[in-house]
């Protein structure tokens, strides 16, 4: 890396609890499960975190309650690097925590089931971060998710857009026109990719290469893209990931032979590593590269904070599957 990208994280803090289990319950069904395990964690924390571990210079915006859990959150952010002083804190409401069911089969694909109580976090307001405005020229970059309100993130994107930073947008939902035109990159995965166009994009394991219409993913990330969003990123869990931009279209297979142990920060360390790459002279395809990689040593580990990668283990893992 060249330089040390100094990276703007607005976005969720919640402790998450996960529970491991083999049977999902119907109504009135009881199981057993085999495990549960409380993790640090948020879109927000993930990807600050795993921009710091990759050597960024990142600052974390959010709002947590005056409680334990927010007190690990941030301790668990500032032991990783981040910058958390900017970090507020609500008086009235808790941190925000979220329920994780991973159903494990053995032989199957982990399946991942979540169930959010944001407390404190969508109570983050325009007026307690307007102070950014005149703080943007810090910044290379400015990532956003939808865990927050949407006046806010409308707000940051504003100052960024005036100020000419670039902004990684990671939604789950539909967006206003305000803020699409001040995004520069969006990330969204299969499902967030369908309720945003309503166009599904298949899986086809007869394809040797994609192992999905490539077709359908094409028109997917062109209908967002004609939104007003200049860069467009389609991450395709096992299938890889896909990147449309006003030059070309990349496609990058995901890592192989990955031992999927708990797939659920996995996103995150993709977007932390994509971030922290794309501040660099590094060509696309190397950071998309990378990006597979750190998600593949994410899902190949327990946990959410706990799972992401430093640099020097990304860098021995894709030496070890070069090797392989």
């Amino acid at each position: 890396m060249k330089k040390r990208p100094k990276i703007l994280v607005v976005g969720s803090l919640m402790m998450n609890q996960g529970i491991e289990t083999s049977v999902i319950p119907e109504e009135g069904q009881t199981v057993m499960g085999e495990d549960i395990k409380k993790s640090p964690g948020g879109k927000g924390a993930n990807q600050a975190v795993q921009m710091a571990r990759l050597g960024a210079d990142v600052t974390l915006i959010g709002k947590i309650g005056r409680d334990r859990d927010g007190e690990e959150l941030v301790k668990v952010c500032k032991e990783a690097g981040v910058n958390t002083e900017q970090i507020i804190y609500d008086d009235v409401l808790p941190t925000g925590s979220s329920i994780v069911l991973l159903e494990t089969v053995p032989g199957q694909k982990v399946k991942k089931r979540s169930i959010v109580i944001p407390g404190a976090t969508t109570q983050l307001t325009v007026d307690e971060i307007a102070y950014l405005e005149g703080e943007m020229d810090k910044y290379d970059l400015v990532v956003l998710q939808n865990a927050i309100p949407m006046e806010v993130n409308e707000a940051i994107a504003g100052y960024a857009y005036k100020h000419e930073v670039d902004v990684v947008l990671n939604p789950a939902k539909k967006l206003s026109k305000e803020l699409m035109e001040c995004v520069t990159y969006m990330i969204v995965n299969e499902q967030a990719a369908k309720s945003m166009t309503g166009i599904k994009i298949h899986s086809d394991w007869k394809r040797e290469w994609t192992r999905f219409n490539l077709d359908e993913a094409r028109v997917v990330s062109a209908v967002i893209r004609g939104r007003g969003v200049p860069t467009v990123l389609i991450t395709l869990a096992e299938k890889g990931v896909i990147m449309n931009t006003p030059e070309r279209f990349y496609y990058k297979k995901a890592i192989e032979d990955v031992e999927v142990v708990d797939p659920r920060a996995a996103g995150d360390a993709f977007i932390g590593a994509f971030c922290t790459r794309l501040c660099t002279d590094d060509s696309i395809g190397k950071v998309l590269t990378i990006a597979n990689y750190t998600a593949a040593l994410s899902i190949a580990t327990e946990g959410a904070i706990e799972s992401l990668p430093t640099s020097k283990q990304v860098r021995e893992y894709m030496e070890q599957k070069r090797d392989a």
